[in-house]
């Protein structure tokens, strides 16, 4: 896993986070963005990558930003930026005494809340009401939250927390996401009263085309 944002700036990947970024800016001119659920339909493991790569380029944008890992199960935001696993997310929500343990990521205006201890309940941590209190102090304190979510199509993670946040970036790998998989998420993320603010493309074949997206 790597962040291309940060190894490769100039690179034509860099500049399509950066186009992401400005695009998101311009979703809601009235109300803007303030914090997003980063998912996929299925299990992919660049997800994460997609999600830390965003986060780094709102900060160097000069957003004051806080990337999170939710994904509880399969946490790797740890590994991207090489910083410890706990305390974290888990911990702040467990403890609920109001100190959240961030992390620096050795990017200006970029820190890290990593997963934290391992949870056995996942979906109703992310749903408890010692989340919306975090999710307050922290959207006082900075300009964006990003969270890193395991797939909609396989747990309820993402939905449950997706309706506290502004919306979703659903995440679709032209490699392994068909059609059918990319339709059940949306619909997911819509019963549960989530907004999907975009969906990004990656891994696509510029040179054939996007086939059947």
């Amino acid at each position: 896993m790597s962040l291309i944002t940060l190894i490769d700036p100039g690179s034509q990947q860099s500049e399509a986070y950066r186009t992401l970024r400005t695009n998101l800016s311009f979703y809601s001119l009235d109300k803007p963005i303030q914090s997003i659920v980063v998912t996929s339909p299925t299990p992919d493991s660049e997800v994460a990558q997609t999600a830390a790569n965003l986060a780094v380029t709102m900060a160097q944008g000069g957003k004051k930003t806080v990337l999170i890992e939710a994904d509880l199960r399969r946490p790797s935001i740890n590994q991207l930026f090489n910083v410890d696993q706990e305390p974290g997310l888990t911990n702040a929500l467990i403890a609920a005494d109001g100190k959240i343990p961030l992390q620096e990521s050795g990017t200006e205006n970029l820190r890290i809340l990593t997963g934290g201890q391992k949870a056995p309940n996942p979906a109703d941590l992310l749903g408890s009401g010692a989340i919306q209190q975090l999710l307050e102090k922290l959207l006082n304190e900075n300009d964006m939250l990003i969270f890193n979510a395991p797939p909609i199509n396989a747990v309820s993670d993402a939905s449950v927390l997706g309706s506290r946040l502004d919306g979703a970036l659903l995440v679709i790998n032209s490699g392994t996401t068909n059609r059918d998989q990319a339709t059940q998420a949306k619909e997911t993320l819509a019963k549960a009263n989530v907004r999907i603010i975009g969906a990004t493309l990656i891994n696509a074949d510029t040179e054939a085309g996007f086939g059947d997206y």
